[in-house]
């Protein structure tokens, strides 16, 4: 009798942990999913072609651009690192 319920604990423990398992490969994707985004909409709404964004007129604006999709994904790098998501 002590044998089954020792078998069934086994196999309870590593459905639990297969759970985290899936669960930290889920964070880490997420993250890297949402680090890969936000240059994504920052781009795409500079590719929009508004004539009234102000920095499409400014001789920096490309260099703005880039810099901010730069600083997004640098600090979502770090908040997910510091979270232990990465």
């Amino acid at each position: 009798m002590k044998a089954a319920s020792a078998l069934i604990r086994d196999v309870g423990d590593r459905i639990v942990a297969g759970q985290h398992h899936l669960e930290d490969n889920f964070k880490k994707i997420s993250s890297w999913a949402a680090i890969l985004f936000a240059p994504t909409l920052v781009g795409t709404i500079y590719g929009m072609n508004f004539d009234e964004m102000p920095e499409l007129h400014w001789t920096f604006g490309y260099l703005f651009a880039i810099g901010l999709m730069a600083l997004v994904c640098v600090s979502l790098y770090f908040i997910f690192k510091r979270r232990d998501w990465l």
